[in-house]
Order: C-alpha cells, then structure tokens, then sequence
C-alpha cells in the first residue's frame, strides 16, 4: 500500500478533513497535505469540497472517504 501517491487536500478547522489524514494514516498512508486556502487555483477548484483525496493523480474521493473503498483502491498496485 505505500507505493501509492497520496495527495490530501485540506482547509485548516476542518474537521472532515482530519478525519481523513487519520484514516489514511491508519491504513499506512502518509499523505502529502495540501492547504488550498494556500494557493487560490487550488481554493477556485476545490471551494468547500474537502478533503478531496487524490490516489496515483486521480481524485477518488470529495468530503467523507469510504474506508472500504480506500481498502480495495490502495490494494492494487499503483497506475503510473
């Protein structure tokens, strides 16, 4: 699982957000943490859909992750 690329987009106070980087810690993740509030491409595209979790440069999951899901998408090797 930690072949995996794992860009987490975050907004600070966010509580969704730190549910996520905990799960995906859980899991042996260790994602990259982007603050969008930091770039203001990033903030126009995201606006308040975070966490936006992107796996191998595609976005797979927007608000609440599916633990079961993350599973079953971390258990293949990477596409790159």
């Amino acid at each position: 699982m930690n072949d995996h690329r794992v860009i987490l987009y975050t907004r600070r106070g966010c509580h969704l957000c730190d549910e996520a980087e905990d799960l995906l810690r859980q899991v042996g993740i260790q994602p990259q943490c982007i603050d969008i509030d930091g770039v203001a491409e990033l903030r126009e595209r995201f606006t308040t859909c975070v966490p936006v979790v992107e796996i191998d440069g595609r976005i797979r999951f927007r608000g609440r992750i599916n633990g079961v899901l993350l599973r079953r998408i971390l258990a293949h090797p990477p596409t790159m």
